[in-house]
């Protein structure tokens, strides 16, 4: 991939399907790398585009969920999900989910571009209080401290890696907007 200019768009139900292929090579070689994400691996293409064209496509066309995607040169490297569908007792509450950038474009920002454009719509939105969980030590934990994120607390053996080898703790973390 190039320094090309890193482009952040809203992707609606129709937006998942148009860029299906990308969303799912982004999950499966994301995963593939040991990204934490609830996901085993090798991740099936079929799984993952059961994720992305059912379960998202839906939530976003519901509007529970809003995916984030960041584009270089056109392609999608990357996304983020924004849960505003939660419990009655948390309207002010909104929730971080698979925050995923392709191994060959990290360390370039997109991340924290992604986060970003995911706490506007969180704002806008009435959100005062936008809350996550990931691997315990993991580089997405430093991300999450660079844009603001606090840890809440850690549960050891929270999850299986992807590999199957081994549980790691999990980190819950909360940011006030």
């Amino acid at each position: 991939m190039t320094d090309a200019e890193v482009e952040i768009a809203e992707l609606d139900a129709p937006g998942v399907l148009r860029h299906l292929d990308d969303l799912c090579r982004v999950l499966i070689d994301c995963v593939a790398d040991g990204a934490a994400v609830s996901f085993m691996a090798p991740l099936s293409p079929a799984a993952a585009e059961t994720f992305w064209a059912v379960d998202v496509a839906a939530a976003v066309a519901g509007g529970d969920r809003h995916l984030f995607g960041a584009f270089v040169d056109g392609r999608l490297v990357g996304t983020v999900q924004l849960f505003v569908g939660l419990p009655p007792n948390q309207p002010h509450r909104a929730e971080i989910s698979k925050m995923i950038v392709h191994p060959e474009v990290r360390r370039r920002g997109i991340g924290a571009a992604l986060l970003q454009a995911a706490f506007a719509v969180a704002r806008r939105s009435g959100k005062t209080l936008v809350t996550l969980d990931t691997r315990t030590g993991d580089v997405s934990e430093r991300l999450y401290r660079s844009v603001g994120f606090e840890p809440a607390g850690v549960i050891p053996g929270f999850a299986l890696d992807p590999d199957g080898a081994a549980l790691h703790a999990t980190t819950y973390m909360y940011k006030r907007l």
